[in-house]
């Protein structure tokens, strides 16, 4: 399942050599980690939810979550500082690549209405983040045992020094961004 990895270095690095000029293949902007996280806002009333997120996130991207906890306490959403609000994968290498390719091919193709992602998401910086309103669209999910949607963030970090490099780079990758 490594065909991303061929395509990026068969491919893309050409592609981007070509179109920006660099002089060196270190030059050219790669994807450096993916991160998926899900925020829950009801892991106080019920703590089964965040094993419940848990497990899909492992499901979907085959590696071992990490809670995420609150920096500080906030009593307008009733968190306080240490308790669990979230988990979070950072994926890189092999899975990395895996995964990417699975959510342009497979994943958001399934999304009812699918008519591209967005390009205004970049953060000036290179990276390129994606928000997904359920889980149901990766293939490891079953319906049946879904106890709740759950949306999630995608955030994909690159070295690239622009939003233009950047968005290049995911294009020739093959995210499927609208016209």
């Amino acid at each position: 399942m490594e065909v991303l990895k061929e395509q990026y270095e068969k491919e893309v690095v050409p592609a981007l050599m070509k179109k920006f000029g660099y002089k060196s293949i270190m030059q050219v902007p790669k994807l450096d980690k993916i991160v998926i996280n899900i925020a829950l806002g009801d892991t106080r009333e019920n703590p089964k939810v965040l094993e419940n997120a848990m497990n899909d996130l492992s499901q979907i991207t085959g590696q071992k979550p990490v809670v995420t906890r609150a920096k500080k306490s906030i009593a307008a959403f009733k968190i306080r500082e240490g308790a669990s609000i979230g988990c979070k994968v950072t994926l890189r290498r092999d899975k990395m690549y895996d995964f990417a390719y699975k959510l342009m091919n497979v994943a958001l193709p399934r999304v009812r209405d699918f008519r591209g992602v967005s390009t205004n998401s970049f953060d000036g910086r290179g990276n390129y983040s994606l928000g997904i309103k359920e889980q149901l669209i990766f293939p490891e999910i079953e319906y049946d045992k879904v106890d709740k949607l759950r949306g999630m963030d995608i955030i994909f970090v690159t070295t690239a020094k622009s939003d233009e490099e950047a968005r290049e780079l995911l294009k020739l990758l093959g995210m499927p961004f609208k016209a």
